[in-house]
């Protein structure tokens, strides 16, 4: 029994690790599940650049493939040879032919004569004949005129040109020059009238029958031409990959990729994939374990980076698999985009280079597509800044598109030789590639939602003053109001001397006491010249309700939905120190004190934005104590306050360096300064 509580105890105390090692797991298992199934060439190589492997030959006997190029001029000659099937409906001609001599009276009543009326109708006869042996076409077709095509008359099919056929223009000039020529053409208008309402086009073209005729002959079409024997040399080591060598490579990996995802083989290439991904994998976990900590321990978090991941890989694989040339479409820039909206670059850079690697198992032209993507992730990170302006993010998505295709360009020159033949449809790819990108702020924002994340534009909403906690905070408690402005000016300020996130320290320093709303008159700040609220309590009680102004504002930001990396901020900025005026006060009326009576719970500032709303809170609030303030004596005063924070080691938690420390005093003493409008002291 102790045994196994012992278990479920060590198993509660690690089941953080256990979780993270279940989602590296299941990840590395969806990403491999994802992959194309199949096998993987063992050699790069690259159009117009010279084999860097020693000499190649054939390990077994494989065809030589066409190029698309090829084989499509086949397809188009076939399409140009390929003869079309027309139909003659019998029944308009002889329908034409009957109706003819009962017309023909009520056309031309003039001939009076028995002989020329007879001579008259079969001159018109013979016309009118002549136009339906092979018939007028229903509607034009774009068919060069000696193109040879099949007329097919009942159960008979007459081979003849498309020029015999009449068209609509062909049955006016032959009606015309007939009648011209002939001793009839004072009747012309007669015979004019009596043929346009007699004759009706009467061929159309056999689609039906053409298109299966066409599609039988497409599909005779070879995709091979030749072969290379097992033990033949493809290519010699520094010859140029280029024509015929070229396309012998093609063919051996195509036929290598097939033959080796075989089931005899398929655990194996599991095996390997998992190995890769898993390696891949582990080297994020480690490089959060190591430069991110707060992040590593938070599971939420690490599943929200993991899960990015995961879903890139699934678009991108996605596309390789149902349509590989749109691969350029995919936006993979939003990875980077989202991770430092949530985290910082160093960290979306990271996890954005892992990614890609993972995705070169996959994608067609590796190296390049490589290239591409890494290239267009250093410039997301270096030039998108404060995201929150919609601006910046336009401006990023201008400058990652023309990247994008100056990349391309100089590949495309390095294999064509040539500048010429570029593809407009991949350029346009990578437009469309820079527009989705744009969809970064919905999908931040569905985020926040979802994984209960902060980011820029989230604190610029809660930086407004005018929001509804503000706007109570300072109706109930003005002076701790004003404080938490000041502070959040002077917290700013250090924030961007040392580069940490100033825009989270903002918010979080306007938040910071919002627990004195509960009892304002407590502290100095909110107190009127009528007298001190203190003055009726013991030292233990009012350092009691001091120290519950940190709860307090714990409760009121929960209540209010404000995010957790805001809440750390109220939690942690007074860290464990001591209420040292009350805490003095109790030892004089009491031999024996508990110090931790009079203690802050904690935690201390874990991080630098926390550690530098610490020391503004403490050097802003002590600030109003200068009775005559003097540059000398706010810089000695601005060194004591923070040099005894750090001798009760309340910045051991947090990621901030001694230089830093020292910036962060600067940047005080000069606001402070300012503040008091006081003028340097030059020595007499």
């Amino acid at each position: 029994m102790l045994f196994v509580k012992s278990f479920l105890n060590r198993f509660y105390n690690r089941q953080s690790l256990f979780y993270r090692i279940f989602l590296f797991i299941s990840t590395t298992a969806l990403i491999v599940y994802l992959f194309p199934k199949g096998g993987v060439f063992k050699y790069e190589f690259t159009k117009g650049k010279p084999w860097q492997y020693e000499n190649l030959y054939a390990p077994f006997d494989f065809a030589i493939a066409k190029t698309d190029l090829e084989i499509q001029n086949e397809k188009n000659q076939i399409r140009d040879k390929v003869i079309p099937y027309f139909e003659y409906d019998t029944i308009i001609a002889n329908t034409a032919k009957e109706s003819y001599d009962r017309l023909f009276s009520n056309y031309l009543t003039d001939l009076s004569e028995s002989n020329v009326n007879d001579q008259a109708k079969l001159f018109g006869r013979i016309l009118l004949n002549d136009i339906y042996r092979y018939g007028v076409l229903q509607e034009i077709y774009s068919y060069n005129s000696n193109r040879q095509l099949f007329l097919n008359k009942g159960n008979e099919a007459e081979a003849i040109t498309y020029g015999q056929i009449l068209t609509p223009n062909g049955l006016t000039q032959i009606i015309n020059s007939r009648i011209d020529k002939s001793e009839y053409v004072k009747f012309k208008s007669n015979y004019v009238a009596l043929f346009y309402d007699l004759i009706k086009p009467n061929v159309r073209l056999n689609k039906k029958l053409t298109v299966s005729t066409l599609e039988a002959e497409l599909t005779k079409v070879l995709t091979t031409r030749g072969g290379v024997s097992k033990g033949s040399r493809i290519i010699a080591k520094g010859e140029v990959v280029e024509g015929d060598k070229l396309q012998k490579l093609n063919s051996l990996k195509a036929e290598y990729e097939s033959q080796v995802w075989s089931d005899k083989n398929f655990y194996w290439i599991v095996l390997g994939y998992c190995l890769l991904v898993s390696l891949a994998l582990m080297m994020l976990l480690l490089f959060i374990r190591k430069y991110r900590p707060d992040i590593y321990e938070n599971n939420t978090q690490v599943t929200f980076i993991f899960f990015n991941v995961l879903f890139m890989v699934f678009i991108t694989t996605m596309v390789v698999t149902y349509k590989s040339e749109y691969i350029y479409a995919v936006p993979l820039c939003i990875l980077p985009l989202i991770l430092k909206a949530f985290f910082d670059s160093r960290l979306g850079l990271f996890t954005h280079v892992i990614t890609v690697l993972i995705l070169g198992f996959v994608v067609p032209n590796s190296y390049e597509y490589m290239f591409l993507q890494i290239i267009a992730g250093i410039v997301t990170i270096l030039t998108i800044s404060e995201s929150f302006k919609r601006a910046n993010l336009f401006i990023s998505v201008g400058q990652i598109t023309v990247i994008y295709i100056l990349a391309y360009i100089a590949f495309h020159i390095i294999h064509e030789g040539t500048i010429t033949n570029i593809d407009w449809v991949t350029v346009g790819l990578f437009i469309i590639s820079g527009l989705a990108t744009l969809i970064v702020h919905p999908l931040i924002y569905a985020y926040e939602k979802i994984f209960g994340l902060i980011s820029d534009v989230s604190l610029l909403e809660l930086s407004d003053t005018n929001s509804v906690l503000l706007k109570e905070l300072s109706n109930k408690a003005p002076g701790t109001f004003h404080h938490s402005l000041n502070v959040a000016n002077i917290a700013e300020a250090a924030a961007n001397e040392i580069g940490a996130n100033s825009m989270l320290v903002r918010v979080g320093a306007l938040y910071h006491d919002i627990g004195k709303m509960v009892n304002p008159t407590y502290f100095t700040e909110n107190q009127s010249a009528s007298g001190n609220a203190h003055d009726v309590l013991s030292p233990k009680e009012s350092a009691k309700i001091i120290i519950n102004h940190v709860i307090h504002g714990i409760e009121i930001a929960k209540k209010n939905n404000l995010p957790d990396r805001v809440i750390d901020f109220i939690r942690t900025h007074h860290g464990t120190s001591t209420v040292y005026y009350f805490y003095t006060k109790e030892k004089e009326i009491s031999e024996r004190v508990n110090i931790e009576d009079f203690q802050y719970p904690g935690p201390k500032p874990f991080s630098k934005e926390t550690a530098i709303l610490m020391m503004s809170d403490s050097v802003e609030a002590a600030s109003k104590s200068l009775k005559n303030p003097t540059s000398s004596l706010i810089d000695s005063f601005v060194e004591k306050i923070v040099n005894k924070q750090m001798e009760n080691g309340q910045f051991l938690n947090s990621n901030i360096t001694f230089k830093e420390i020292q910036q962060i005093k600067k940047v005080f003493k000069r606001k402070l300064t300012n503040i008091y409008h006081l003028r340097i002291e030059y020595p007499e």
